[in-house]
């Protein structure tokens, strides 16, 4: 079975499916940084499948070299791939402008893989434009972005390719934004286009992942299909926050670790979401430096959440550690991921602006999480390797879908589409 992904971002619905043994037709993202992303994830699979992920492990110690050493061991990974073996990566923008050319590419690839059906087709817009605190931030509420509509191209993919089922996901905000209208014109357009389609917020801590995350999954099936919503049970988890941190070395503010080891073997969590492999290789175990103030106040965060369990209000802070005068709104903006929680708060692209939501809750380190932390709160394997500066790996690890949670969501999917 095989599956197309619109709006791929760094990958993580489409890991879910990888794992699940659908194959690729083809990825589609804007992002440049996220496409080598792709890319070298793709890597990743080929070489493991054919035996050869010492190569692998050998690009992934490549980390902290220069850019341009380490881009050269990138292209000589890519190398070992045959032409034509792997999906196309296509780093173009969805519009009206790019569908024909973006169809094209999409249609040779199933010639070359003799095929001429889509089984799958999934993604999700980006969804700023739905997001309640987007709008709230807008003096027009986003009525003006054309996000809105982005919806509109994703449905030329299923009158196009007419596969059996989709999976559209999306914030919570699609179902509400412009008062409904923007949720009824989607049904409205999924349902003319061949396709029944049900909505259902699902969270992540549903399916193993240890944070808060809820999102709309819009599941849709041709209507000549048998098929109804997947119903996959919560999980239940005995697990905490620490059990994804604990393991790894120690780390202060602006600080990278350089050695790829572990400070512990894996616990149980950690093996059974496959979050980290007894062989593994630590990459991208980074901070982000902070200035004096902030580390002041993430003390005070990490003193009060471990005396109190309550969170630092903005209110709270002495005097000459406030930098504006805003008393009334956003006073929640400092934020432990509390390692004696079961979940944390969710993840989301803002990391990359400042860390300030996401403080570690060691004292002693007293920073906010790196770049491999964010990446285990959103249950990515450490060997999922996330090209670009830091920055830009915040920007694509809070936009992802948890690959945990598509992981359940693709096992359902092919159980169901093997009876069909």
């Amino acid at each position: 079975m095989n599956f197309l992904d619109l709006f791929a971002g760094a990958g993580g619905l489409s890991e879910g499916f990888l794992r699940a043994e659908f194959e690729p037709i083809a990825h589609i993202e804007m992002n440049s940084y996220a496409c080598k992303t792709l890319e070298t994830r793709a890597s990743y699979y080929y070489l493991k499948n054919n035996n050869m992920m010492h190569l692998y492990k050998q690009y992934q110690k490549t980390y902290h070299k220069k850019d341009n050493e380490r881009e050269e061991k990138r292209k000589k990974l890519l190398s070992y791939i045959p032409e034509g073996i792997i999906e196309p990566i296509i780093n173009e923008e969805i519009s009206e402008k790019t569908l024909p050319q973006i169809f094209e590419m999409i249609d040779n690839r199933l010639d070359i893989m003799d095929n001429n059906e889509i089984d799958l087709i999934i993604g999700g817009p980006p969804c700023q434009a739905y997001s309640v605190v987007g709008r709230a931030r807008d003096e027009n509420q986003m009525e003006d972005d054309p996000r809105n509509y982005l919806y509109k191209l994703y449905i030329r993919f299923l009158n196009r390719y007419k596969p059996k089922a989709f999976v559209f996901e999306n914030v919570p905000g699609i179902l509400t934004a412009f008062n409904g209208n923007i949720f009824k014109n989607l049904q409205a357009y999924m349902k003319r286009v061949g396709y029944n389609i049900e909505a259902r917020k699902l969270n992540a801590k549903q399916f193993g992942v240890l944070q808060n995350r809820i999102r709309v999954i819009i599941i849709g099936w041709r209507k000549d299909l048998d098929f109804d919503y997947p119903d996959i049970g919560p999980e239940n988890m005995n697990y905490l926050i620490n059990d994804i941190l604990n393991d790894l070395p120690k780390l202060k503010a602006g600080k990278a670790y350089k050695k790829f080891n572990y400070r512990e073997n894996p616990n149980k969590y950690l093996l059974e979401s496959n979050i980290r492999d007894r062989d593994d290789i630590l990459t991208h175990h980074i901070a982000r430096p902070h200035i004096k103030r902030d580390l002041e106040i993430y003390k005070l965060a990490v003193t009060k959440w471990d005396k109190e369990k309550k969170r630092i209000k903005y209110t709270d802070l002495p005097e000459e550690l406030r930098n504006h005068k805003n008393l009334t709104s956003f006073l929640d903006r400092f934020k432990v991921v509390a390692g004696d929680e079961q979940y944390s708060h969710t993840v989301v692209a803002h990391i990359s602006k400042d860390g300030h939501h996401y403080i570690h809750p060691d004292i002693i380190q007293n920073r906010s999480i790196s770049v491999r932390e964010a990446a285990r709160v959103q249950s990515f394997p450490d060997d999922y390797y996330f090209e670009g500066p830091r920055t830009s790996n915040f920007v694509q690890i809070g936009n992802a879908v948890p690959p945990l949670m598509a992981e359940k969501i693709a096992n359902w999917f092919k159980e169901k589409l093997t009876q069909l």
